[in-house]
């Protein structure tokens, strides 16, 4: 009799282990579900297989995380279940961070979730009106955050199409529909109050900025909970179901719809079919069906049924209670997992069942939920690896860092969901250490966020989008292409009169060989500062380079006035220079730096063809500069000997720099104005006699343009620019990249953000509406990395703004957009020279020097590199760049600057950057 009771048992406990060893996944099964998991990732990505893959991968426009400077007061509401909420989110940046929230939840009834799209969003905005009065919020139009927790395709930040509904709802005409216009259309009805919908976000998204609110490694999102998801940011590059290539962006990966094409059929259960079968979208959601709070209850319910059925289980006796769907809630496997006394479930069973239960039952019933929670963890974990290390892939990191925002009550109730999660995780991707951090209500306080995340990023890109367009949406190589038929037209005779670069002969025929030797005077005019300097050269033990230099201001009324008053002006500095200096009575040479267009037919002559850098001084355009100042200086009686050179500033340049490197044969200019010299082969110069050698080109690149063949990319503040400046119509390129109009650039491009309420909450003070008031030098200040922000915040105080974490933020975007866009175009211009110099001398690889000087290229933070990333556009024409004693470490930046050539540099491209800037310009060799 006991051995029969015994055998009896032991096969019911058999029956019992065999059907729950069907949850039970081994560590092969479970690389196989990453494995399988890691292929439909790839597959959503994809454009050509998106449309059939089963984890969709949709875009949530979401392309940064928070970091820490948002402030402000937000709306957000939140839907994703049987509960709607509405809320009041303000948040605090600076030492004193923080977010503070308020709200309400308000119930959706069943027959709403299962009514038309429109009783669901009339009921929606009905809950906000309420809200609104309960906050005496009526009046304020806020920006709006609204987390709607199902399935979206997303066309940008604030649309989204609804793919499915899932979680019980099935409110009809609004599959496809876009979700933010039903809400607008609904707020319009009910025509109370208004909104700015800033952002549609899933909950899963917004669980990962509140966690990376807190923690900058928090790049992924998971919702273990009612539903399960994951989000996290993925590079653009992969993103093919999105244009462009930069940056990173939040992915949606909808992963509860893995298997739908049957790829884990191997490990789906019968219960699995039957709760599936059962369910209000059948053949849909399968991951989420056998991971989700929503259905591990009803999974467990049907084993109960089956067990039952079989005799396994309280006695045969199937109740009513227990063939109700849903009675057997997710919540009750935590519970019953959590207790430890067996007495305690038995009473629970009870009253489930309205029955007795053994202690055995209660033992089976919690082997049962065990079992399925483990397989519900466990298939996350999987999932999970996989996302994990294809972040780790795209990095090409050994090892990875990084942290998990987490939600859900799946993951914060259940006594063990966590743990195995973390333990599979672990155990699946070794090469990753991942942290889980709880997030702090994801659906509202995430909403919040990334609603000011969002306003941040399109406030900062809106206006500035423009700018962009020559590195990035035009190429840089295009703008090279052109500028090197503009250098041919100039050096043509038939073409030069009408060519925009002019190309003017300088008759420098060499650079420094190291036998320069004496004492000479170098003059250099070129902007509001007239400087003067004492030049030593000697070869007493090794060659050496002596200076002394007075600056002066040539003021505003002498830069418009005559000529004669500025040729006076600079013979009075003179002779103030050689008395301070105690060399009145000795006959010196003299250099003259004349940093204007010019042509010359010998090295002492040149006619002004015309005056730039808000210069207007009458009675000098057509008119020889050397013969005015010899007769501005005689009529002072200043003893000299006579001027024995007048070159442009870049010369001067090039030959301070050709002084200490002999392979120097390129100068440019980058500061108050731009201009670039060349050694050109005399053979190509039309416009000068002879055939044999080479003379240095001054290219007065500065008008490149003026024919109208940069309209495509100017933009409307580049045209108000030059409708403001003295000279409109010349100098387009000048005026696009120089010191001296990139103040005022960013000047016009921050009212019209005011104006449009981007910046400063729409105030504009009388000094930002002033000409002139943002100077370049400001531009270089901001830029600064660390103190960057607090220089906008006390620049712009200067101009009578109070401007928020945000306006700093916009402003240093935009001087950087500025800044950047000057950059490109000169590496765009000299990569064009670099080429030409290459071709000149049938060279598969050119190795060359070139000198720069200029404010803006030396005070500039990020001058250097973005000119090097621009200039490595020309290395796929074998071209290596020598500029001596720039930091290697800048080189890794090169990629980052050059995106349209970031392949070819590095194959071709062998670089150092060079620092060369000419101290003593001027002298008369």
């Amino acid at each position: 009799m006991v051995t029969a009771v015994a055998q009896r048992l032991l096969s019911q406990r058999k029956q019992v282990d065999d059907t729950l060893a069907h949850f039970s996944l081994n560590r092969d099964q479970l690389r196989v579900v990453r494995d399988k998991m890691r292929v439909e990732l790839e597959r959503g990505l994809r454009k050509d297989s998106h449309s059939s893959a089963s984890v969709k991968m949709l875009p949530a426009f979401v392309f940064q995380t928070p970091d820490g400077t948002e402030r402000g007061k937000y709306l957000a509401l939140d839907l994703g279940g049987t509960n709607f909420r509405v809320l009041v989110v303000k948040i605090r940046s600076g030492i004193r961070k923080s977010v503070r929230m308020y709200n309400k939840i308000y119930a959706i009834p069943h027959e709403i979730m299962q009514g038309t799209g429109e009783e669901l969003f009339d009921h929606i905005v009905h809950c906000i009106s309420d809200f609104l009065d309960y906050m005496g919020m009526k009046n304020t139009r806020l920006p709006l955050g609204f987390t709607f927790s199902f399935p979206c395709r997303q066309t940008g930040i604030d649309k989204g199409s609804l793919v499915s509904w899932t979680k019980g709802f099935k409110a009809t005409d609004c599959e496809d529909h876009d979700v933010v216009d039903m809400l607008r259309d609904a707020i319009k009805r009910r025509n109370e109050f208004d909104l700015d919908i800033v952002a549609v976000v899933n909950d899963t998204v917004g669980t990962m900025m509140t966690c990376a609110y807190e923690d900058s490694k928090c790049e992924i999102g998971l919702i273990a909970g009612t539903g399960s998801n994951v989000c996290y940011m993925e590079d653009m590059r992969n993103i093919e179901t999105v244009e462009g290539d930069e940056g990173q962006m939040c992915v949606n990966t909808e992963w509860g719809g893995f298997g739908e094409n049957g790829c884990i059929e191997d490990i789906r259960t019968k219960f699995d079919r039957e709760v599936d079968e059962g369910s209000l979208n059948s053949g849909k959601q399968r991951f989420e069906k056998m991971t989700s709070g929503m259905y591990l209850g009803e999974i467990v319910r049907q084993i109960l049924i089956d067990l039952t059925k079989r005799g396994l289980l309280f006695r045969g006796r199937i109740t009513e209670p227990l063939k109700t769907r849903g009675i057997f809630e997710t919540k009750f496997l935590s519970q019953i997992e959590r207790f430890i006394s067996t007495y305690t479930l038995i009473i629970a069973l009870m009253h489930l069942q309205s029955l007795g239960s053994t202690c055995d039952d209660s033992i089976i019933v919690k082997e049962v939920c065990g079992a399925v929670s483990h397989r519900a963890a466990q298939l996350c974990g999987a999932g999970m690896a996989a996302i994990v290390e294809k972040i780790r892939e795209n990095r090409g990191l050994e090892h990875l860092e990084i942290t998990v925002g987490v939600d859900g009550t799946l993951y914060k109730l259940h006594p063990h969901f966590s743990r195995v999660l973390k333990d599979t995780v672990r155990d699946l991707a070794p090469k990753c250490t991942v942290s889980f951090v709880l997030s702090e209500d994801g659906s509202g306080k995430g909403a919040a966020l990334i609603t000011a995340v969002a306003r941040r990023y399109c406030g900062q890109h809106r206006l500035s989008r423009p700018l962009l367009q020559p590195p990035f949406d035009y190429t840089l190589l295009e703008i090279m292409s052109r500028f090197r038929r503009e250098l041919e037209k100039g050096l043509s005779q038939d073409t030069n009169p009408t060519a925009t670069v002019k190309m003017l002969p300088t008759f420098v025929r060499s650079i420094p060989d190291g036998t320069e030797k004496g004492d000479f005077i170098a003059l250099d005019l070129g902007g509001s500062n007239f400087r003067i300097l004492r030049v030593k050269v000697s070869h007493e033990k090794k060659q050496t380079v002596q200076m002394e230099t007075e600056i002066y201001d040539t003021p505003e009324d002498i830069i418009h006035g005559s000529g004669t008053r500025l040729f006076d002006h600079v013979a009075e500095c003179l002779g103030d220079f050689m008395e301070k200096h105690k060399i009145k009575d000795k006959k010196l040479p003299v250099g003259f730096t004349f940093s204007f267009p010019c042509a010359q037919t010998k090295l002492d002559e040149g006619i002004l063809l015309t005056w730039t850098k808000r210069f207007k001084a009458s009675g000098v355009e057509g008119m020889d500069v050397v013969k005015l100042l010899n007769k501005a200086i005689k009529k002072r009686g200043v003893r000299f000997t006579d001027i024995m050179a007048v070159v442009n500033d870049t010369v001067g340049t090039m030959m301070t720099c050709g002084f200490d490197d002999h392979r120097c044969e390129v100068g440019i200019i980058i500061g108050t104005g731009t201009n670039a010299c060349y050694m050109e082969e005399m053979r190509h110069i039309e416009l000068v006699e002879g055939d044999e050698g080479r003379m240095c080109i001054n290219t007065e690149w500065g008008a490149f343009g003026d024919d109208g063949m940069l309209e495509d990319i100017r933009t409307d503040f580049d045209r108000d620019i030059d409708r403001g400046s003295l000279n409109p119509g010349k100098q387009l390129f000048e005026k696009m990249v120089s010191g001296m109009y990139m103040g005022e650039l960013v000047r016009l491009i921050l009212v019209k953000m005011a104006r449009e309420g981007l910046l400063f909450e729409g105030r504009i003070t009388p000094e930002l509406l002033t000409k002139g008031k943002f100077e370049t030098k400001h531009i270089s200040a901001i830029e600064k990395s660390k103190e960057g922000l607090s220089k906008a915040k006390e620049i712009l105080a200067r101009l009578g703004v109070e401007p928020s974490a945000d306006d700093c933020i916009a402003v240093q975007h935009v001087c950087a957009i500025v800044s950047f866009r000057s950059a490109s175009l000169v590496a765009a211009t000299l990569a064009a020279i670099l080429t030409r110099l290459k071709d000149n001398k049938h060279v598969p690889r050119l190795k060359t020097t070139v000198g720069i000087d200029g404010s803006l290229y030396k005070m500039h933070p990020q001058c250097v590199w973005c000119l090097m990333g621009g200039v490595v556009a020309v290395a796929f024409a074998g071209i290596s760049l020598i500029y001596s004693s720039l930091p290697v470490c800048l080189l890794g930046t090169l990629g980052v600057c050059t995106k349209p050539f970031a392949g070819w540099y590095q194959n071709a491209m062998s670089a150092s950057f060079s620092r060369k800037v000419a101290a003593a310009k001027g002298l008369p060799w």
